[in-house]
């Protein structure tokens, strides 16, 4: 557990500030607006693989993202956040949602909004990438109105406030990892369920499974097997069908994982850290059995050798 905040360690003067200072960071935001004083806060991020749980109670506050900040997020972030009490209001645009206790609100900090309370409130989020949660991000932000006709929408409202009680016990387990998959797992269960029987079927399933492919070839680029055998074996189709879905998406699958890896091993070869590693061993790190293979894939890619490039990066 990484308690980020907590202003009862904390001069009077110095709460206001504090508060501001974490919301942005931990939220993701342009602008934090203190509605009530005096502030009394507390603010915790336990970490759970490729999932977070972030609890926030405070007196009255307001997370603004503008546009231009949105404009310029790397990636797409999404919050699935439980409220637990007071009454919150989360408006996009002209849209404004008051969000009463045990509502659950999928935020996507990728986009403008503003979010927050007034009076004394708490709420808890389960935070990750839309990469991770492997949906397409449109179909995401429909399902936001749409939750409560999920019949998942009771469990997973139960499942992030358990996790939250517990937290600090479960952070700290070995199996951190493999709850925050599954948290993440019941999460895109909750939305596409949501959304069913939807125009566009085909088209959203075609999405889904691209950002799928995608995660698991960014969650598996170090296997040396990893190819298109392997990958429609995971996600449960024939690879028949992975090629033209592919292909639809004008994916050249097999390139774009030689591109990932050729990209991580560029980066490792030119960091600190990695310099008692030979370059064959960076290749093999990275799924490249043959390091002649690689060193020719990665001067085709980038012009130089290895090694020249680990030297010049000095």
């Amino acid at each position: 557990m990484a308690v980020l905040l907590d202003t009862a360690t904390l001069p009077p003067r110095d709460r206001r500030d504090a508060l501001i200072t974490t919301m942005r960071e931990a939220a993701g935001v342009s602008r934090v607006e203190v509605e009530d004083e005096p502030v009394r806060a507390r603010v915790d991020l336990w970490s759970f693989g490729a999932a977070s749980i972030l609890r926030a109670e405070s007196t009255g506050f307001a997370n603004v993202r503008t546009a231009k900040a949105a404009r310029s997020v790397s990636g797409e972030h999404i919050a699935i956040g439980v409220h637990e009490s007071g009454v919150a209001r989360y408006q996009v645009g002209t849209t404004l949602r008051m969000v009463p206790a045990g509502e659950i609100l999928v935020v996507d900090v990728s986009r403008p909004f503003t979010f927050g309370w007034r009076g004394f409130g708490a709420a808890q989020s389960l935070n990750t990438w839309t990469e991770d949660l492997a949906l397409p991000a449109d179909l995401v932000r429909r399902a936001g109105p749409r939750l409560r006709s999920s019949p998942l929408y009771g469990l997973f409202s139960r499942h992030v406030l358990d996790i939250t009680r517990n937290a600090d016990q479960l952070s700290g387990s070995p199996a951190a990892g493999m709850l925050g998959a599954a948290s993440i797992e019941l999460a895109r269960a909750l939305i596409a369920t949501a959304v069913e029987n939807v125009a566009g079927t085909r088209d959203i399933v075609e999405q889904t499974l691209i950002v799928q492919v995608r995660a698991y070839v960014r969650q598996h680029l170090r296997d040396p097997d990893l190819g298109p055998g392997t990958i429609a074996a995971a996600l449960a189709i024939s690879p028949r069908h992975l090629h033209r879905v592919c292909a639809n998406a004008d994916l050249r699958l097999e390139q774009w994982i030689i591109a990932r890896r050729l990209d991580h091993a560029k980066a490792e070869l030119a960091r600190p850290s990695s310099r008692h590693l030979s370059i064959g061993r960076v290749a093999r790190r990275w799924g490249f059995k043959d390091p002649t293979h690689f060193t020719r894939r990665f001067r085709a890619a980038f012009g130089v050798l290895p090694s020249e490039w680990r030297r010049d990066a000095v």
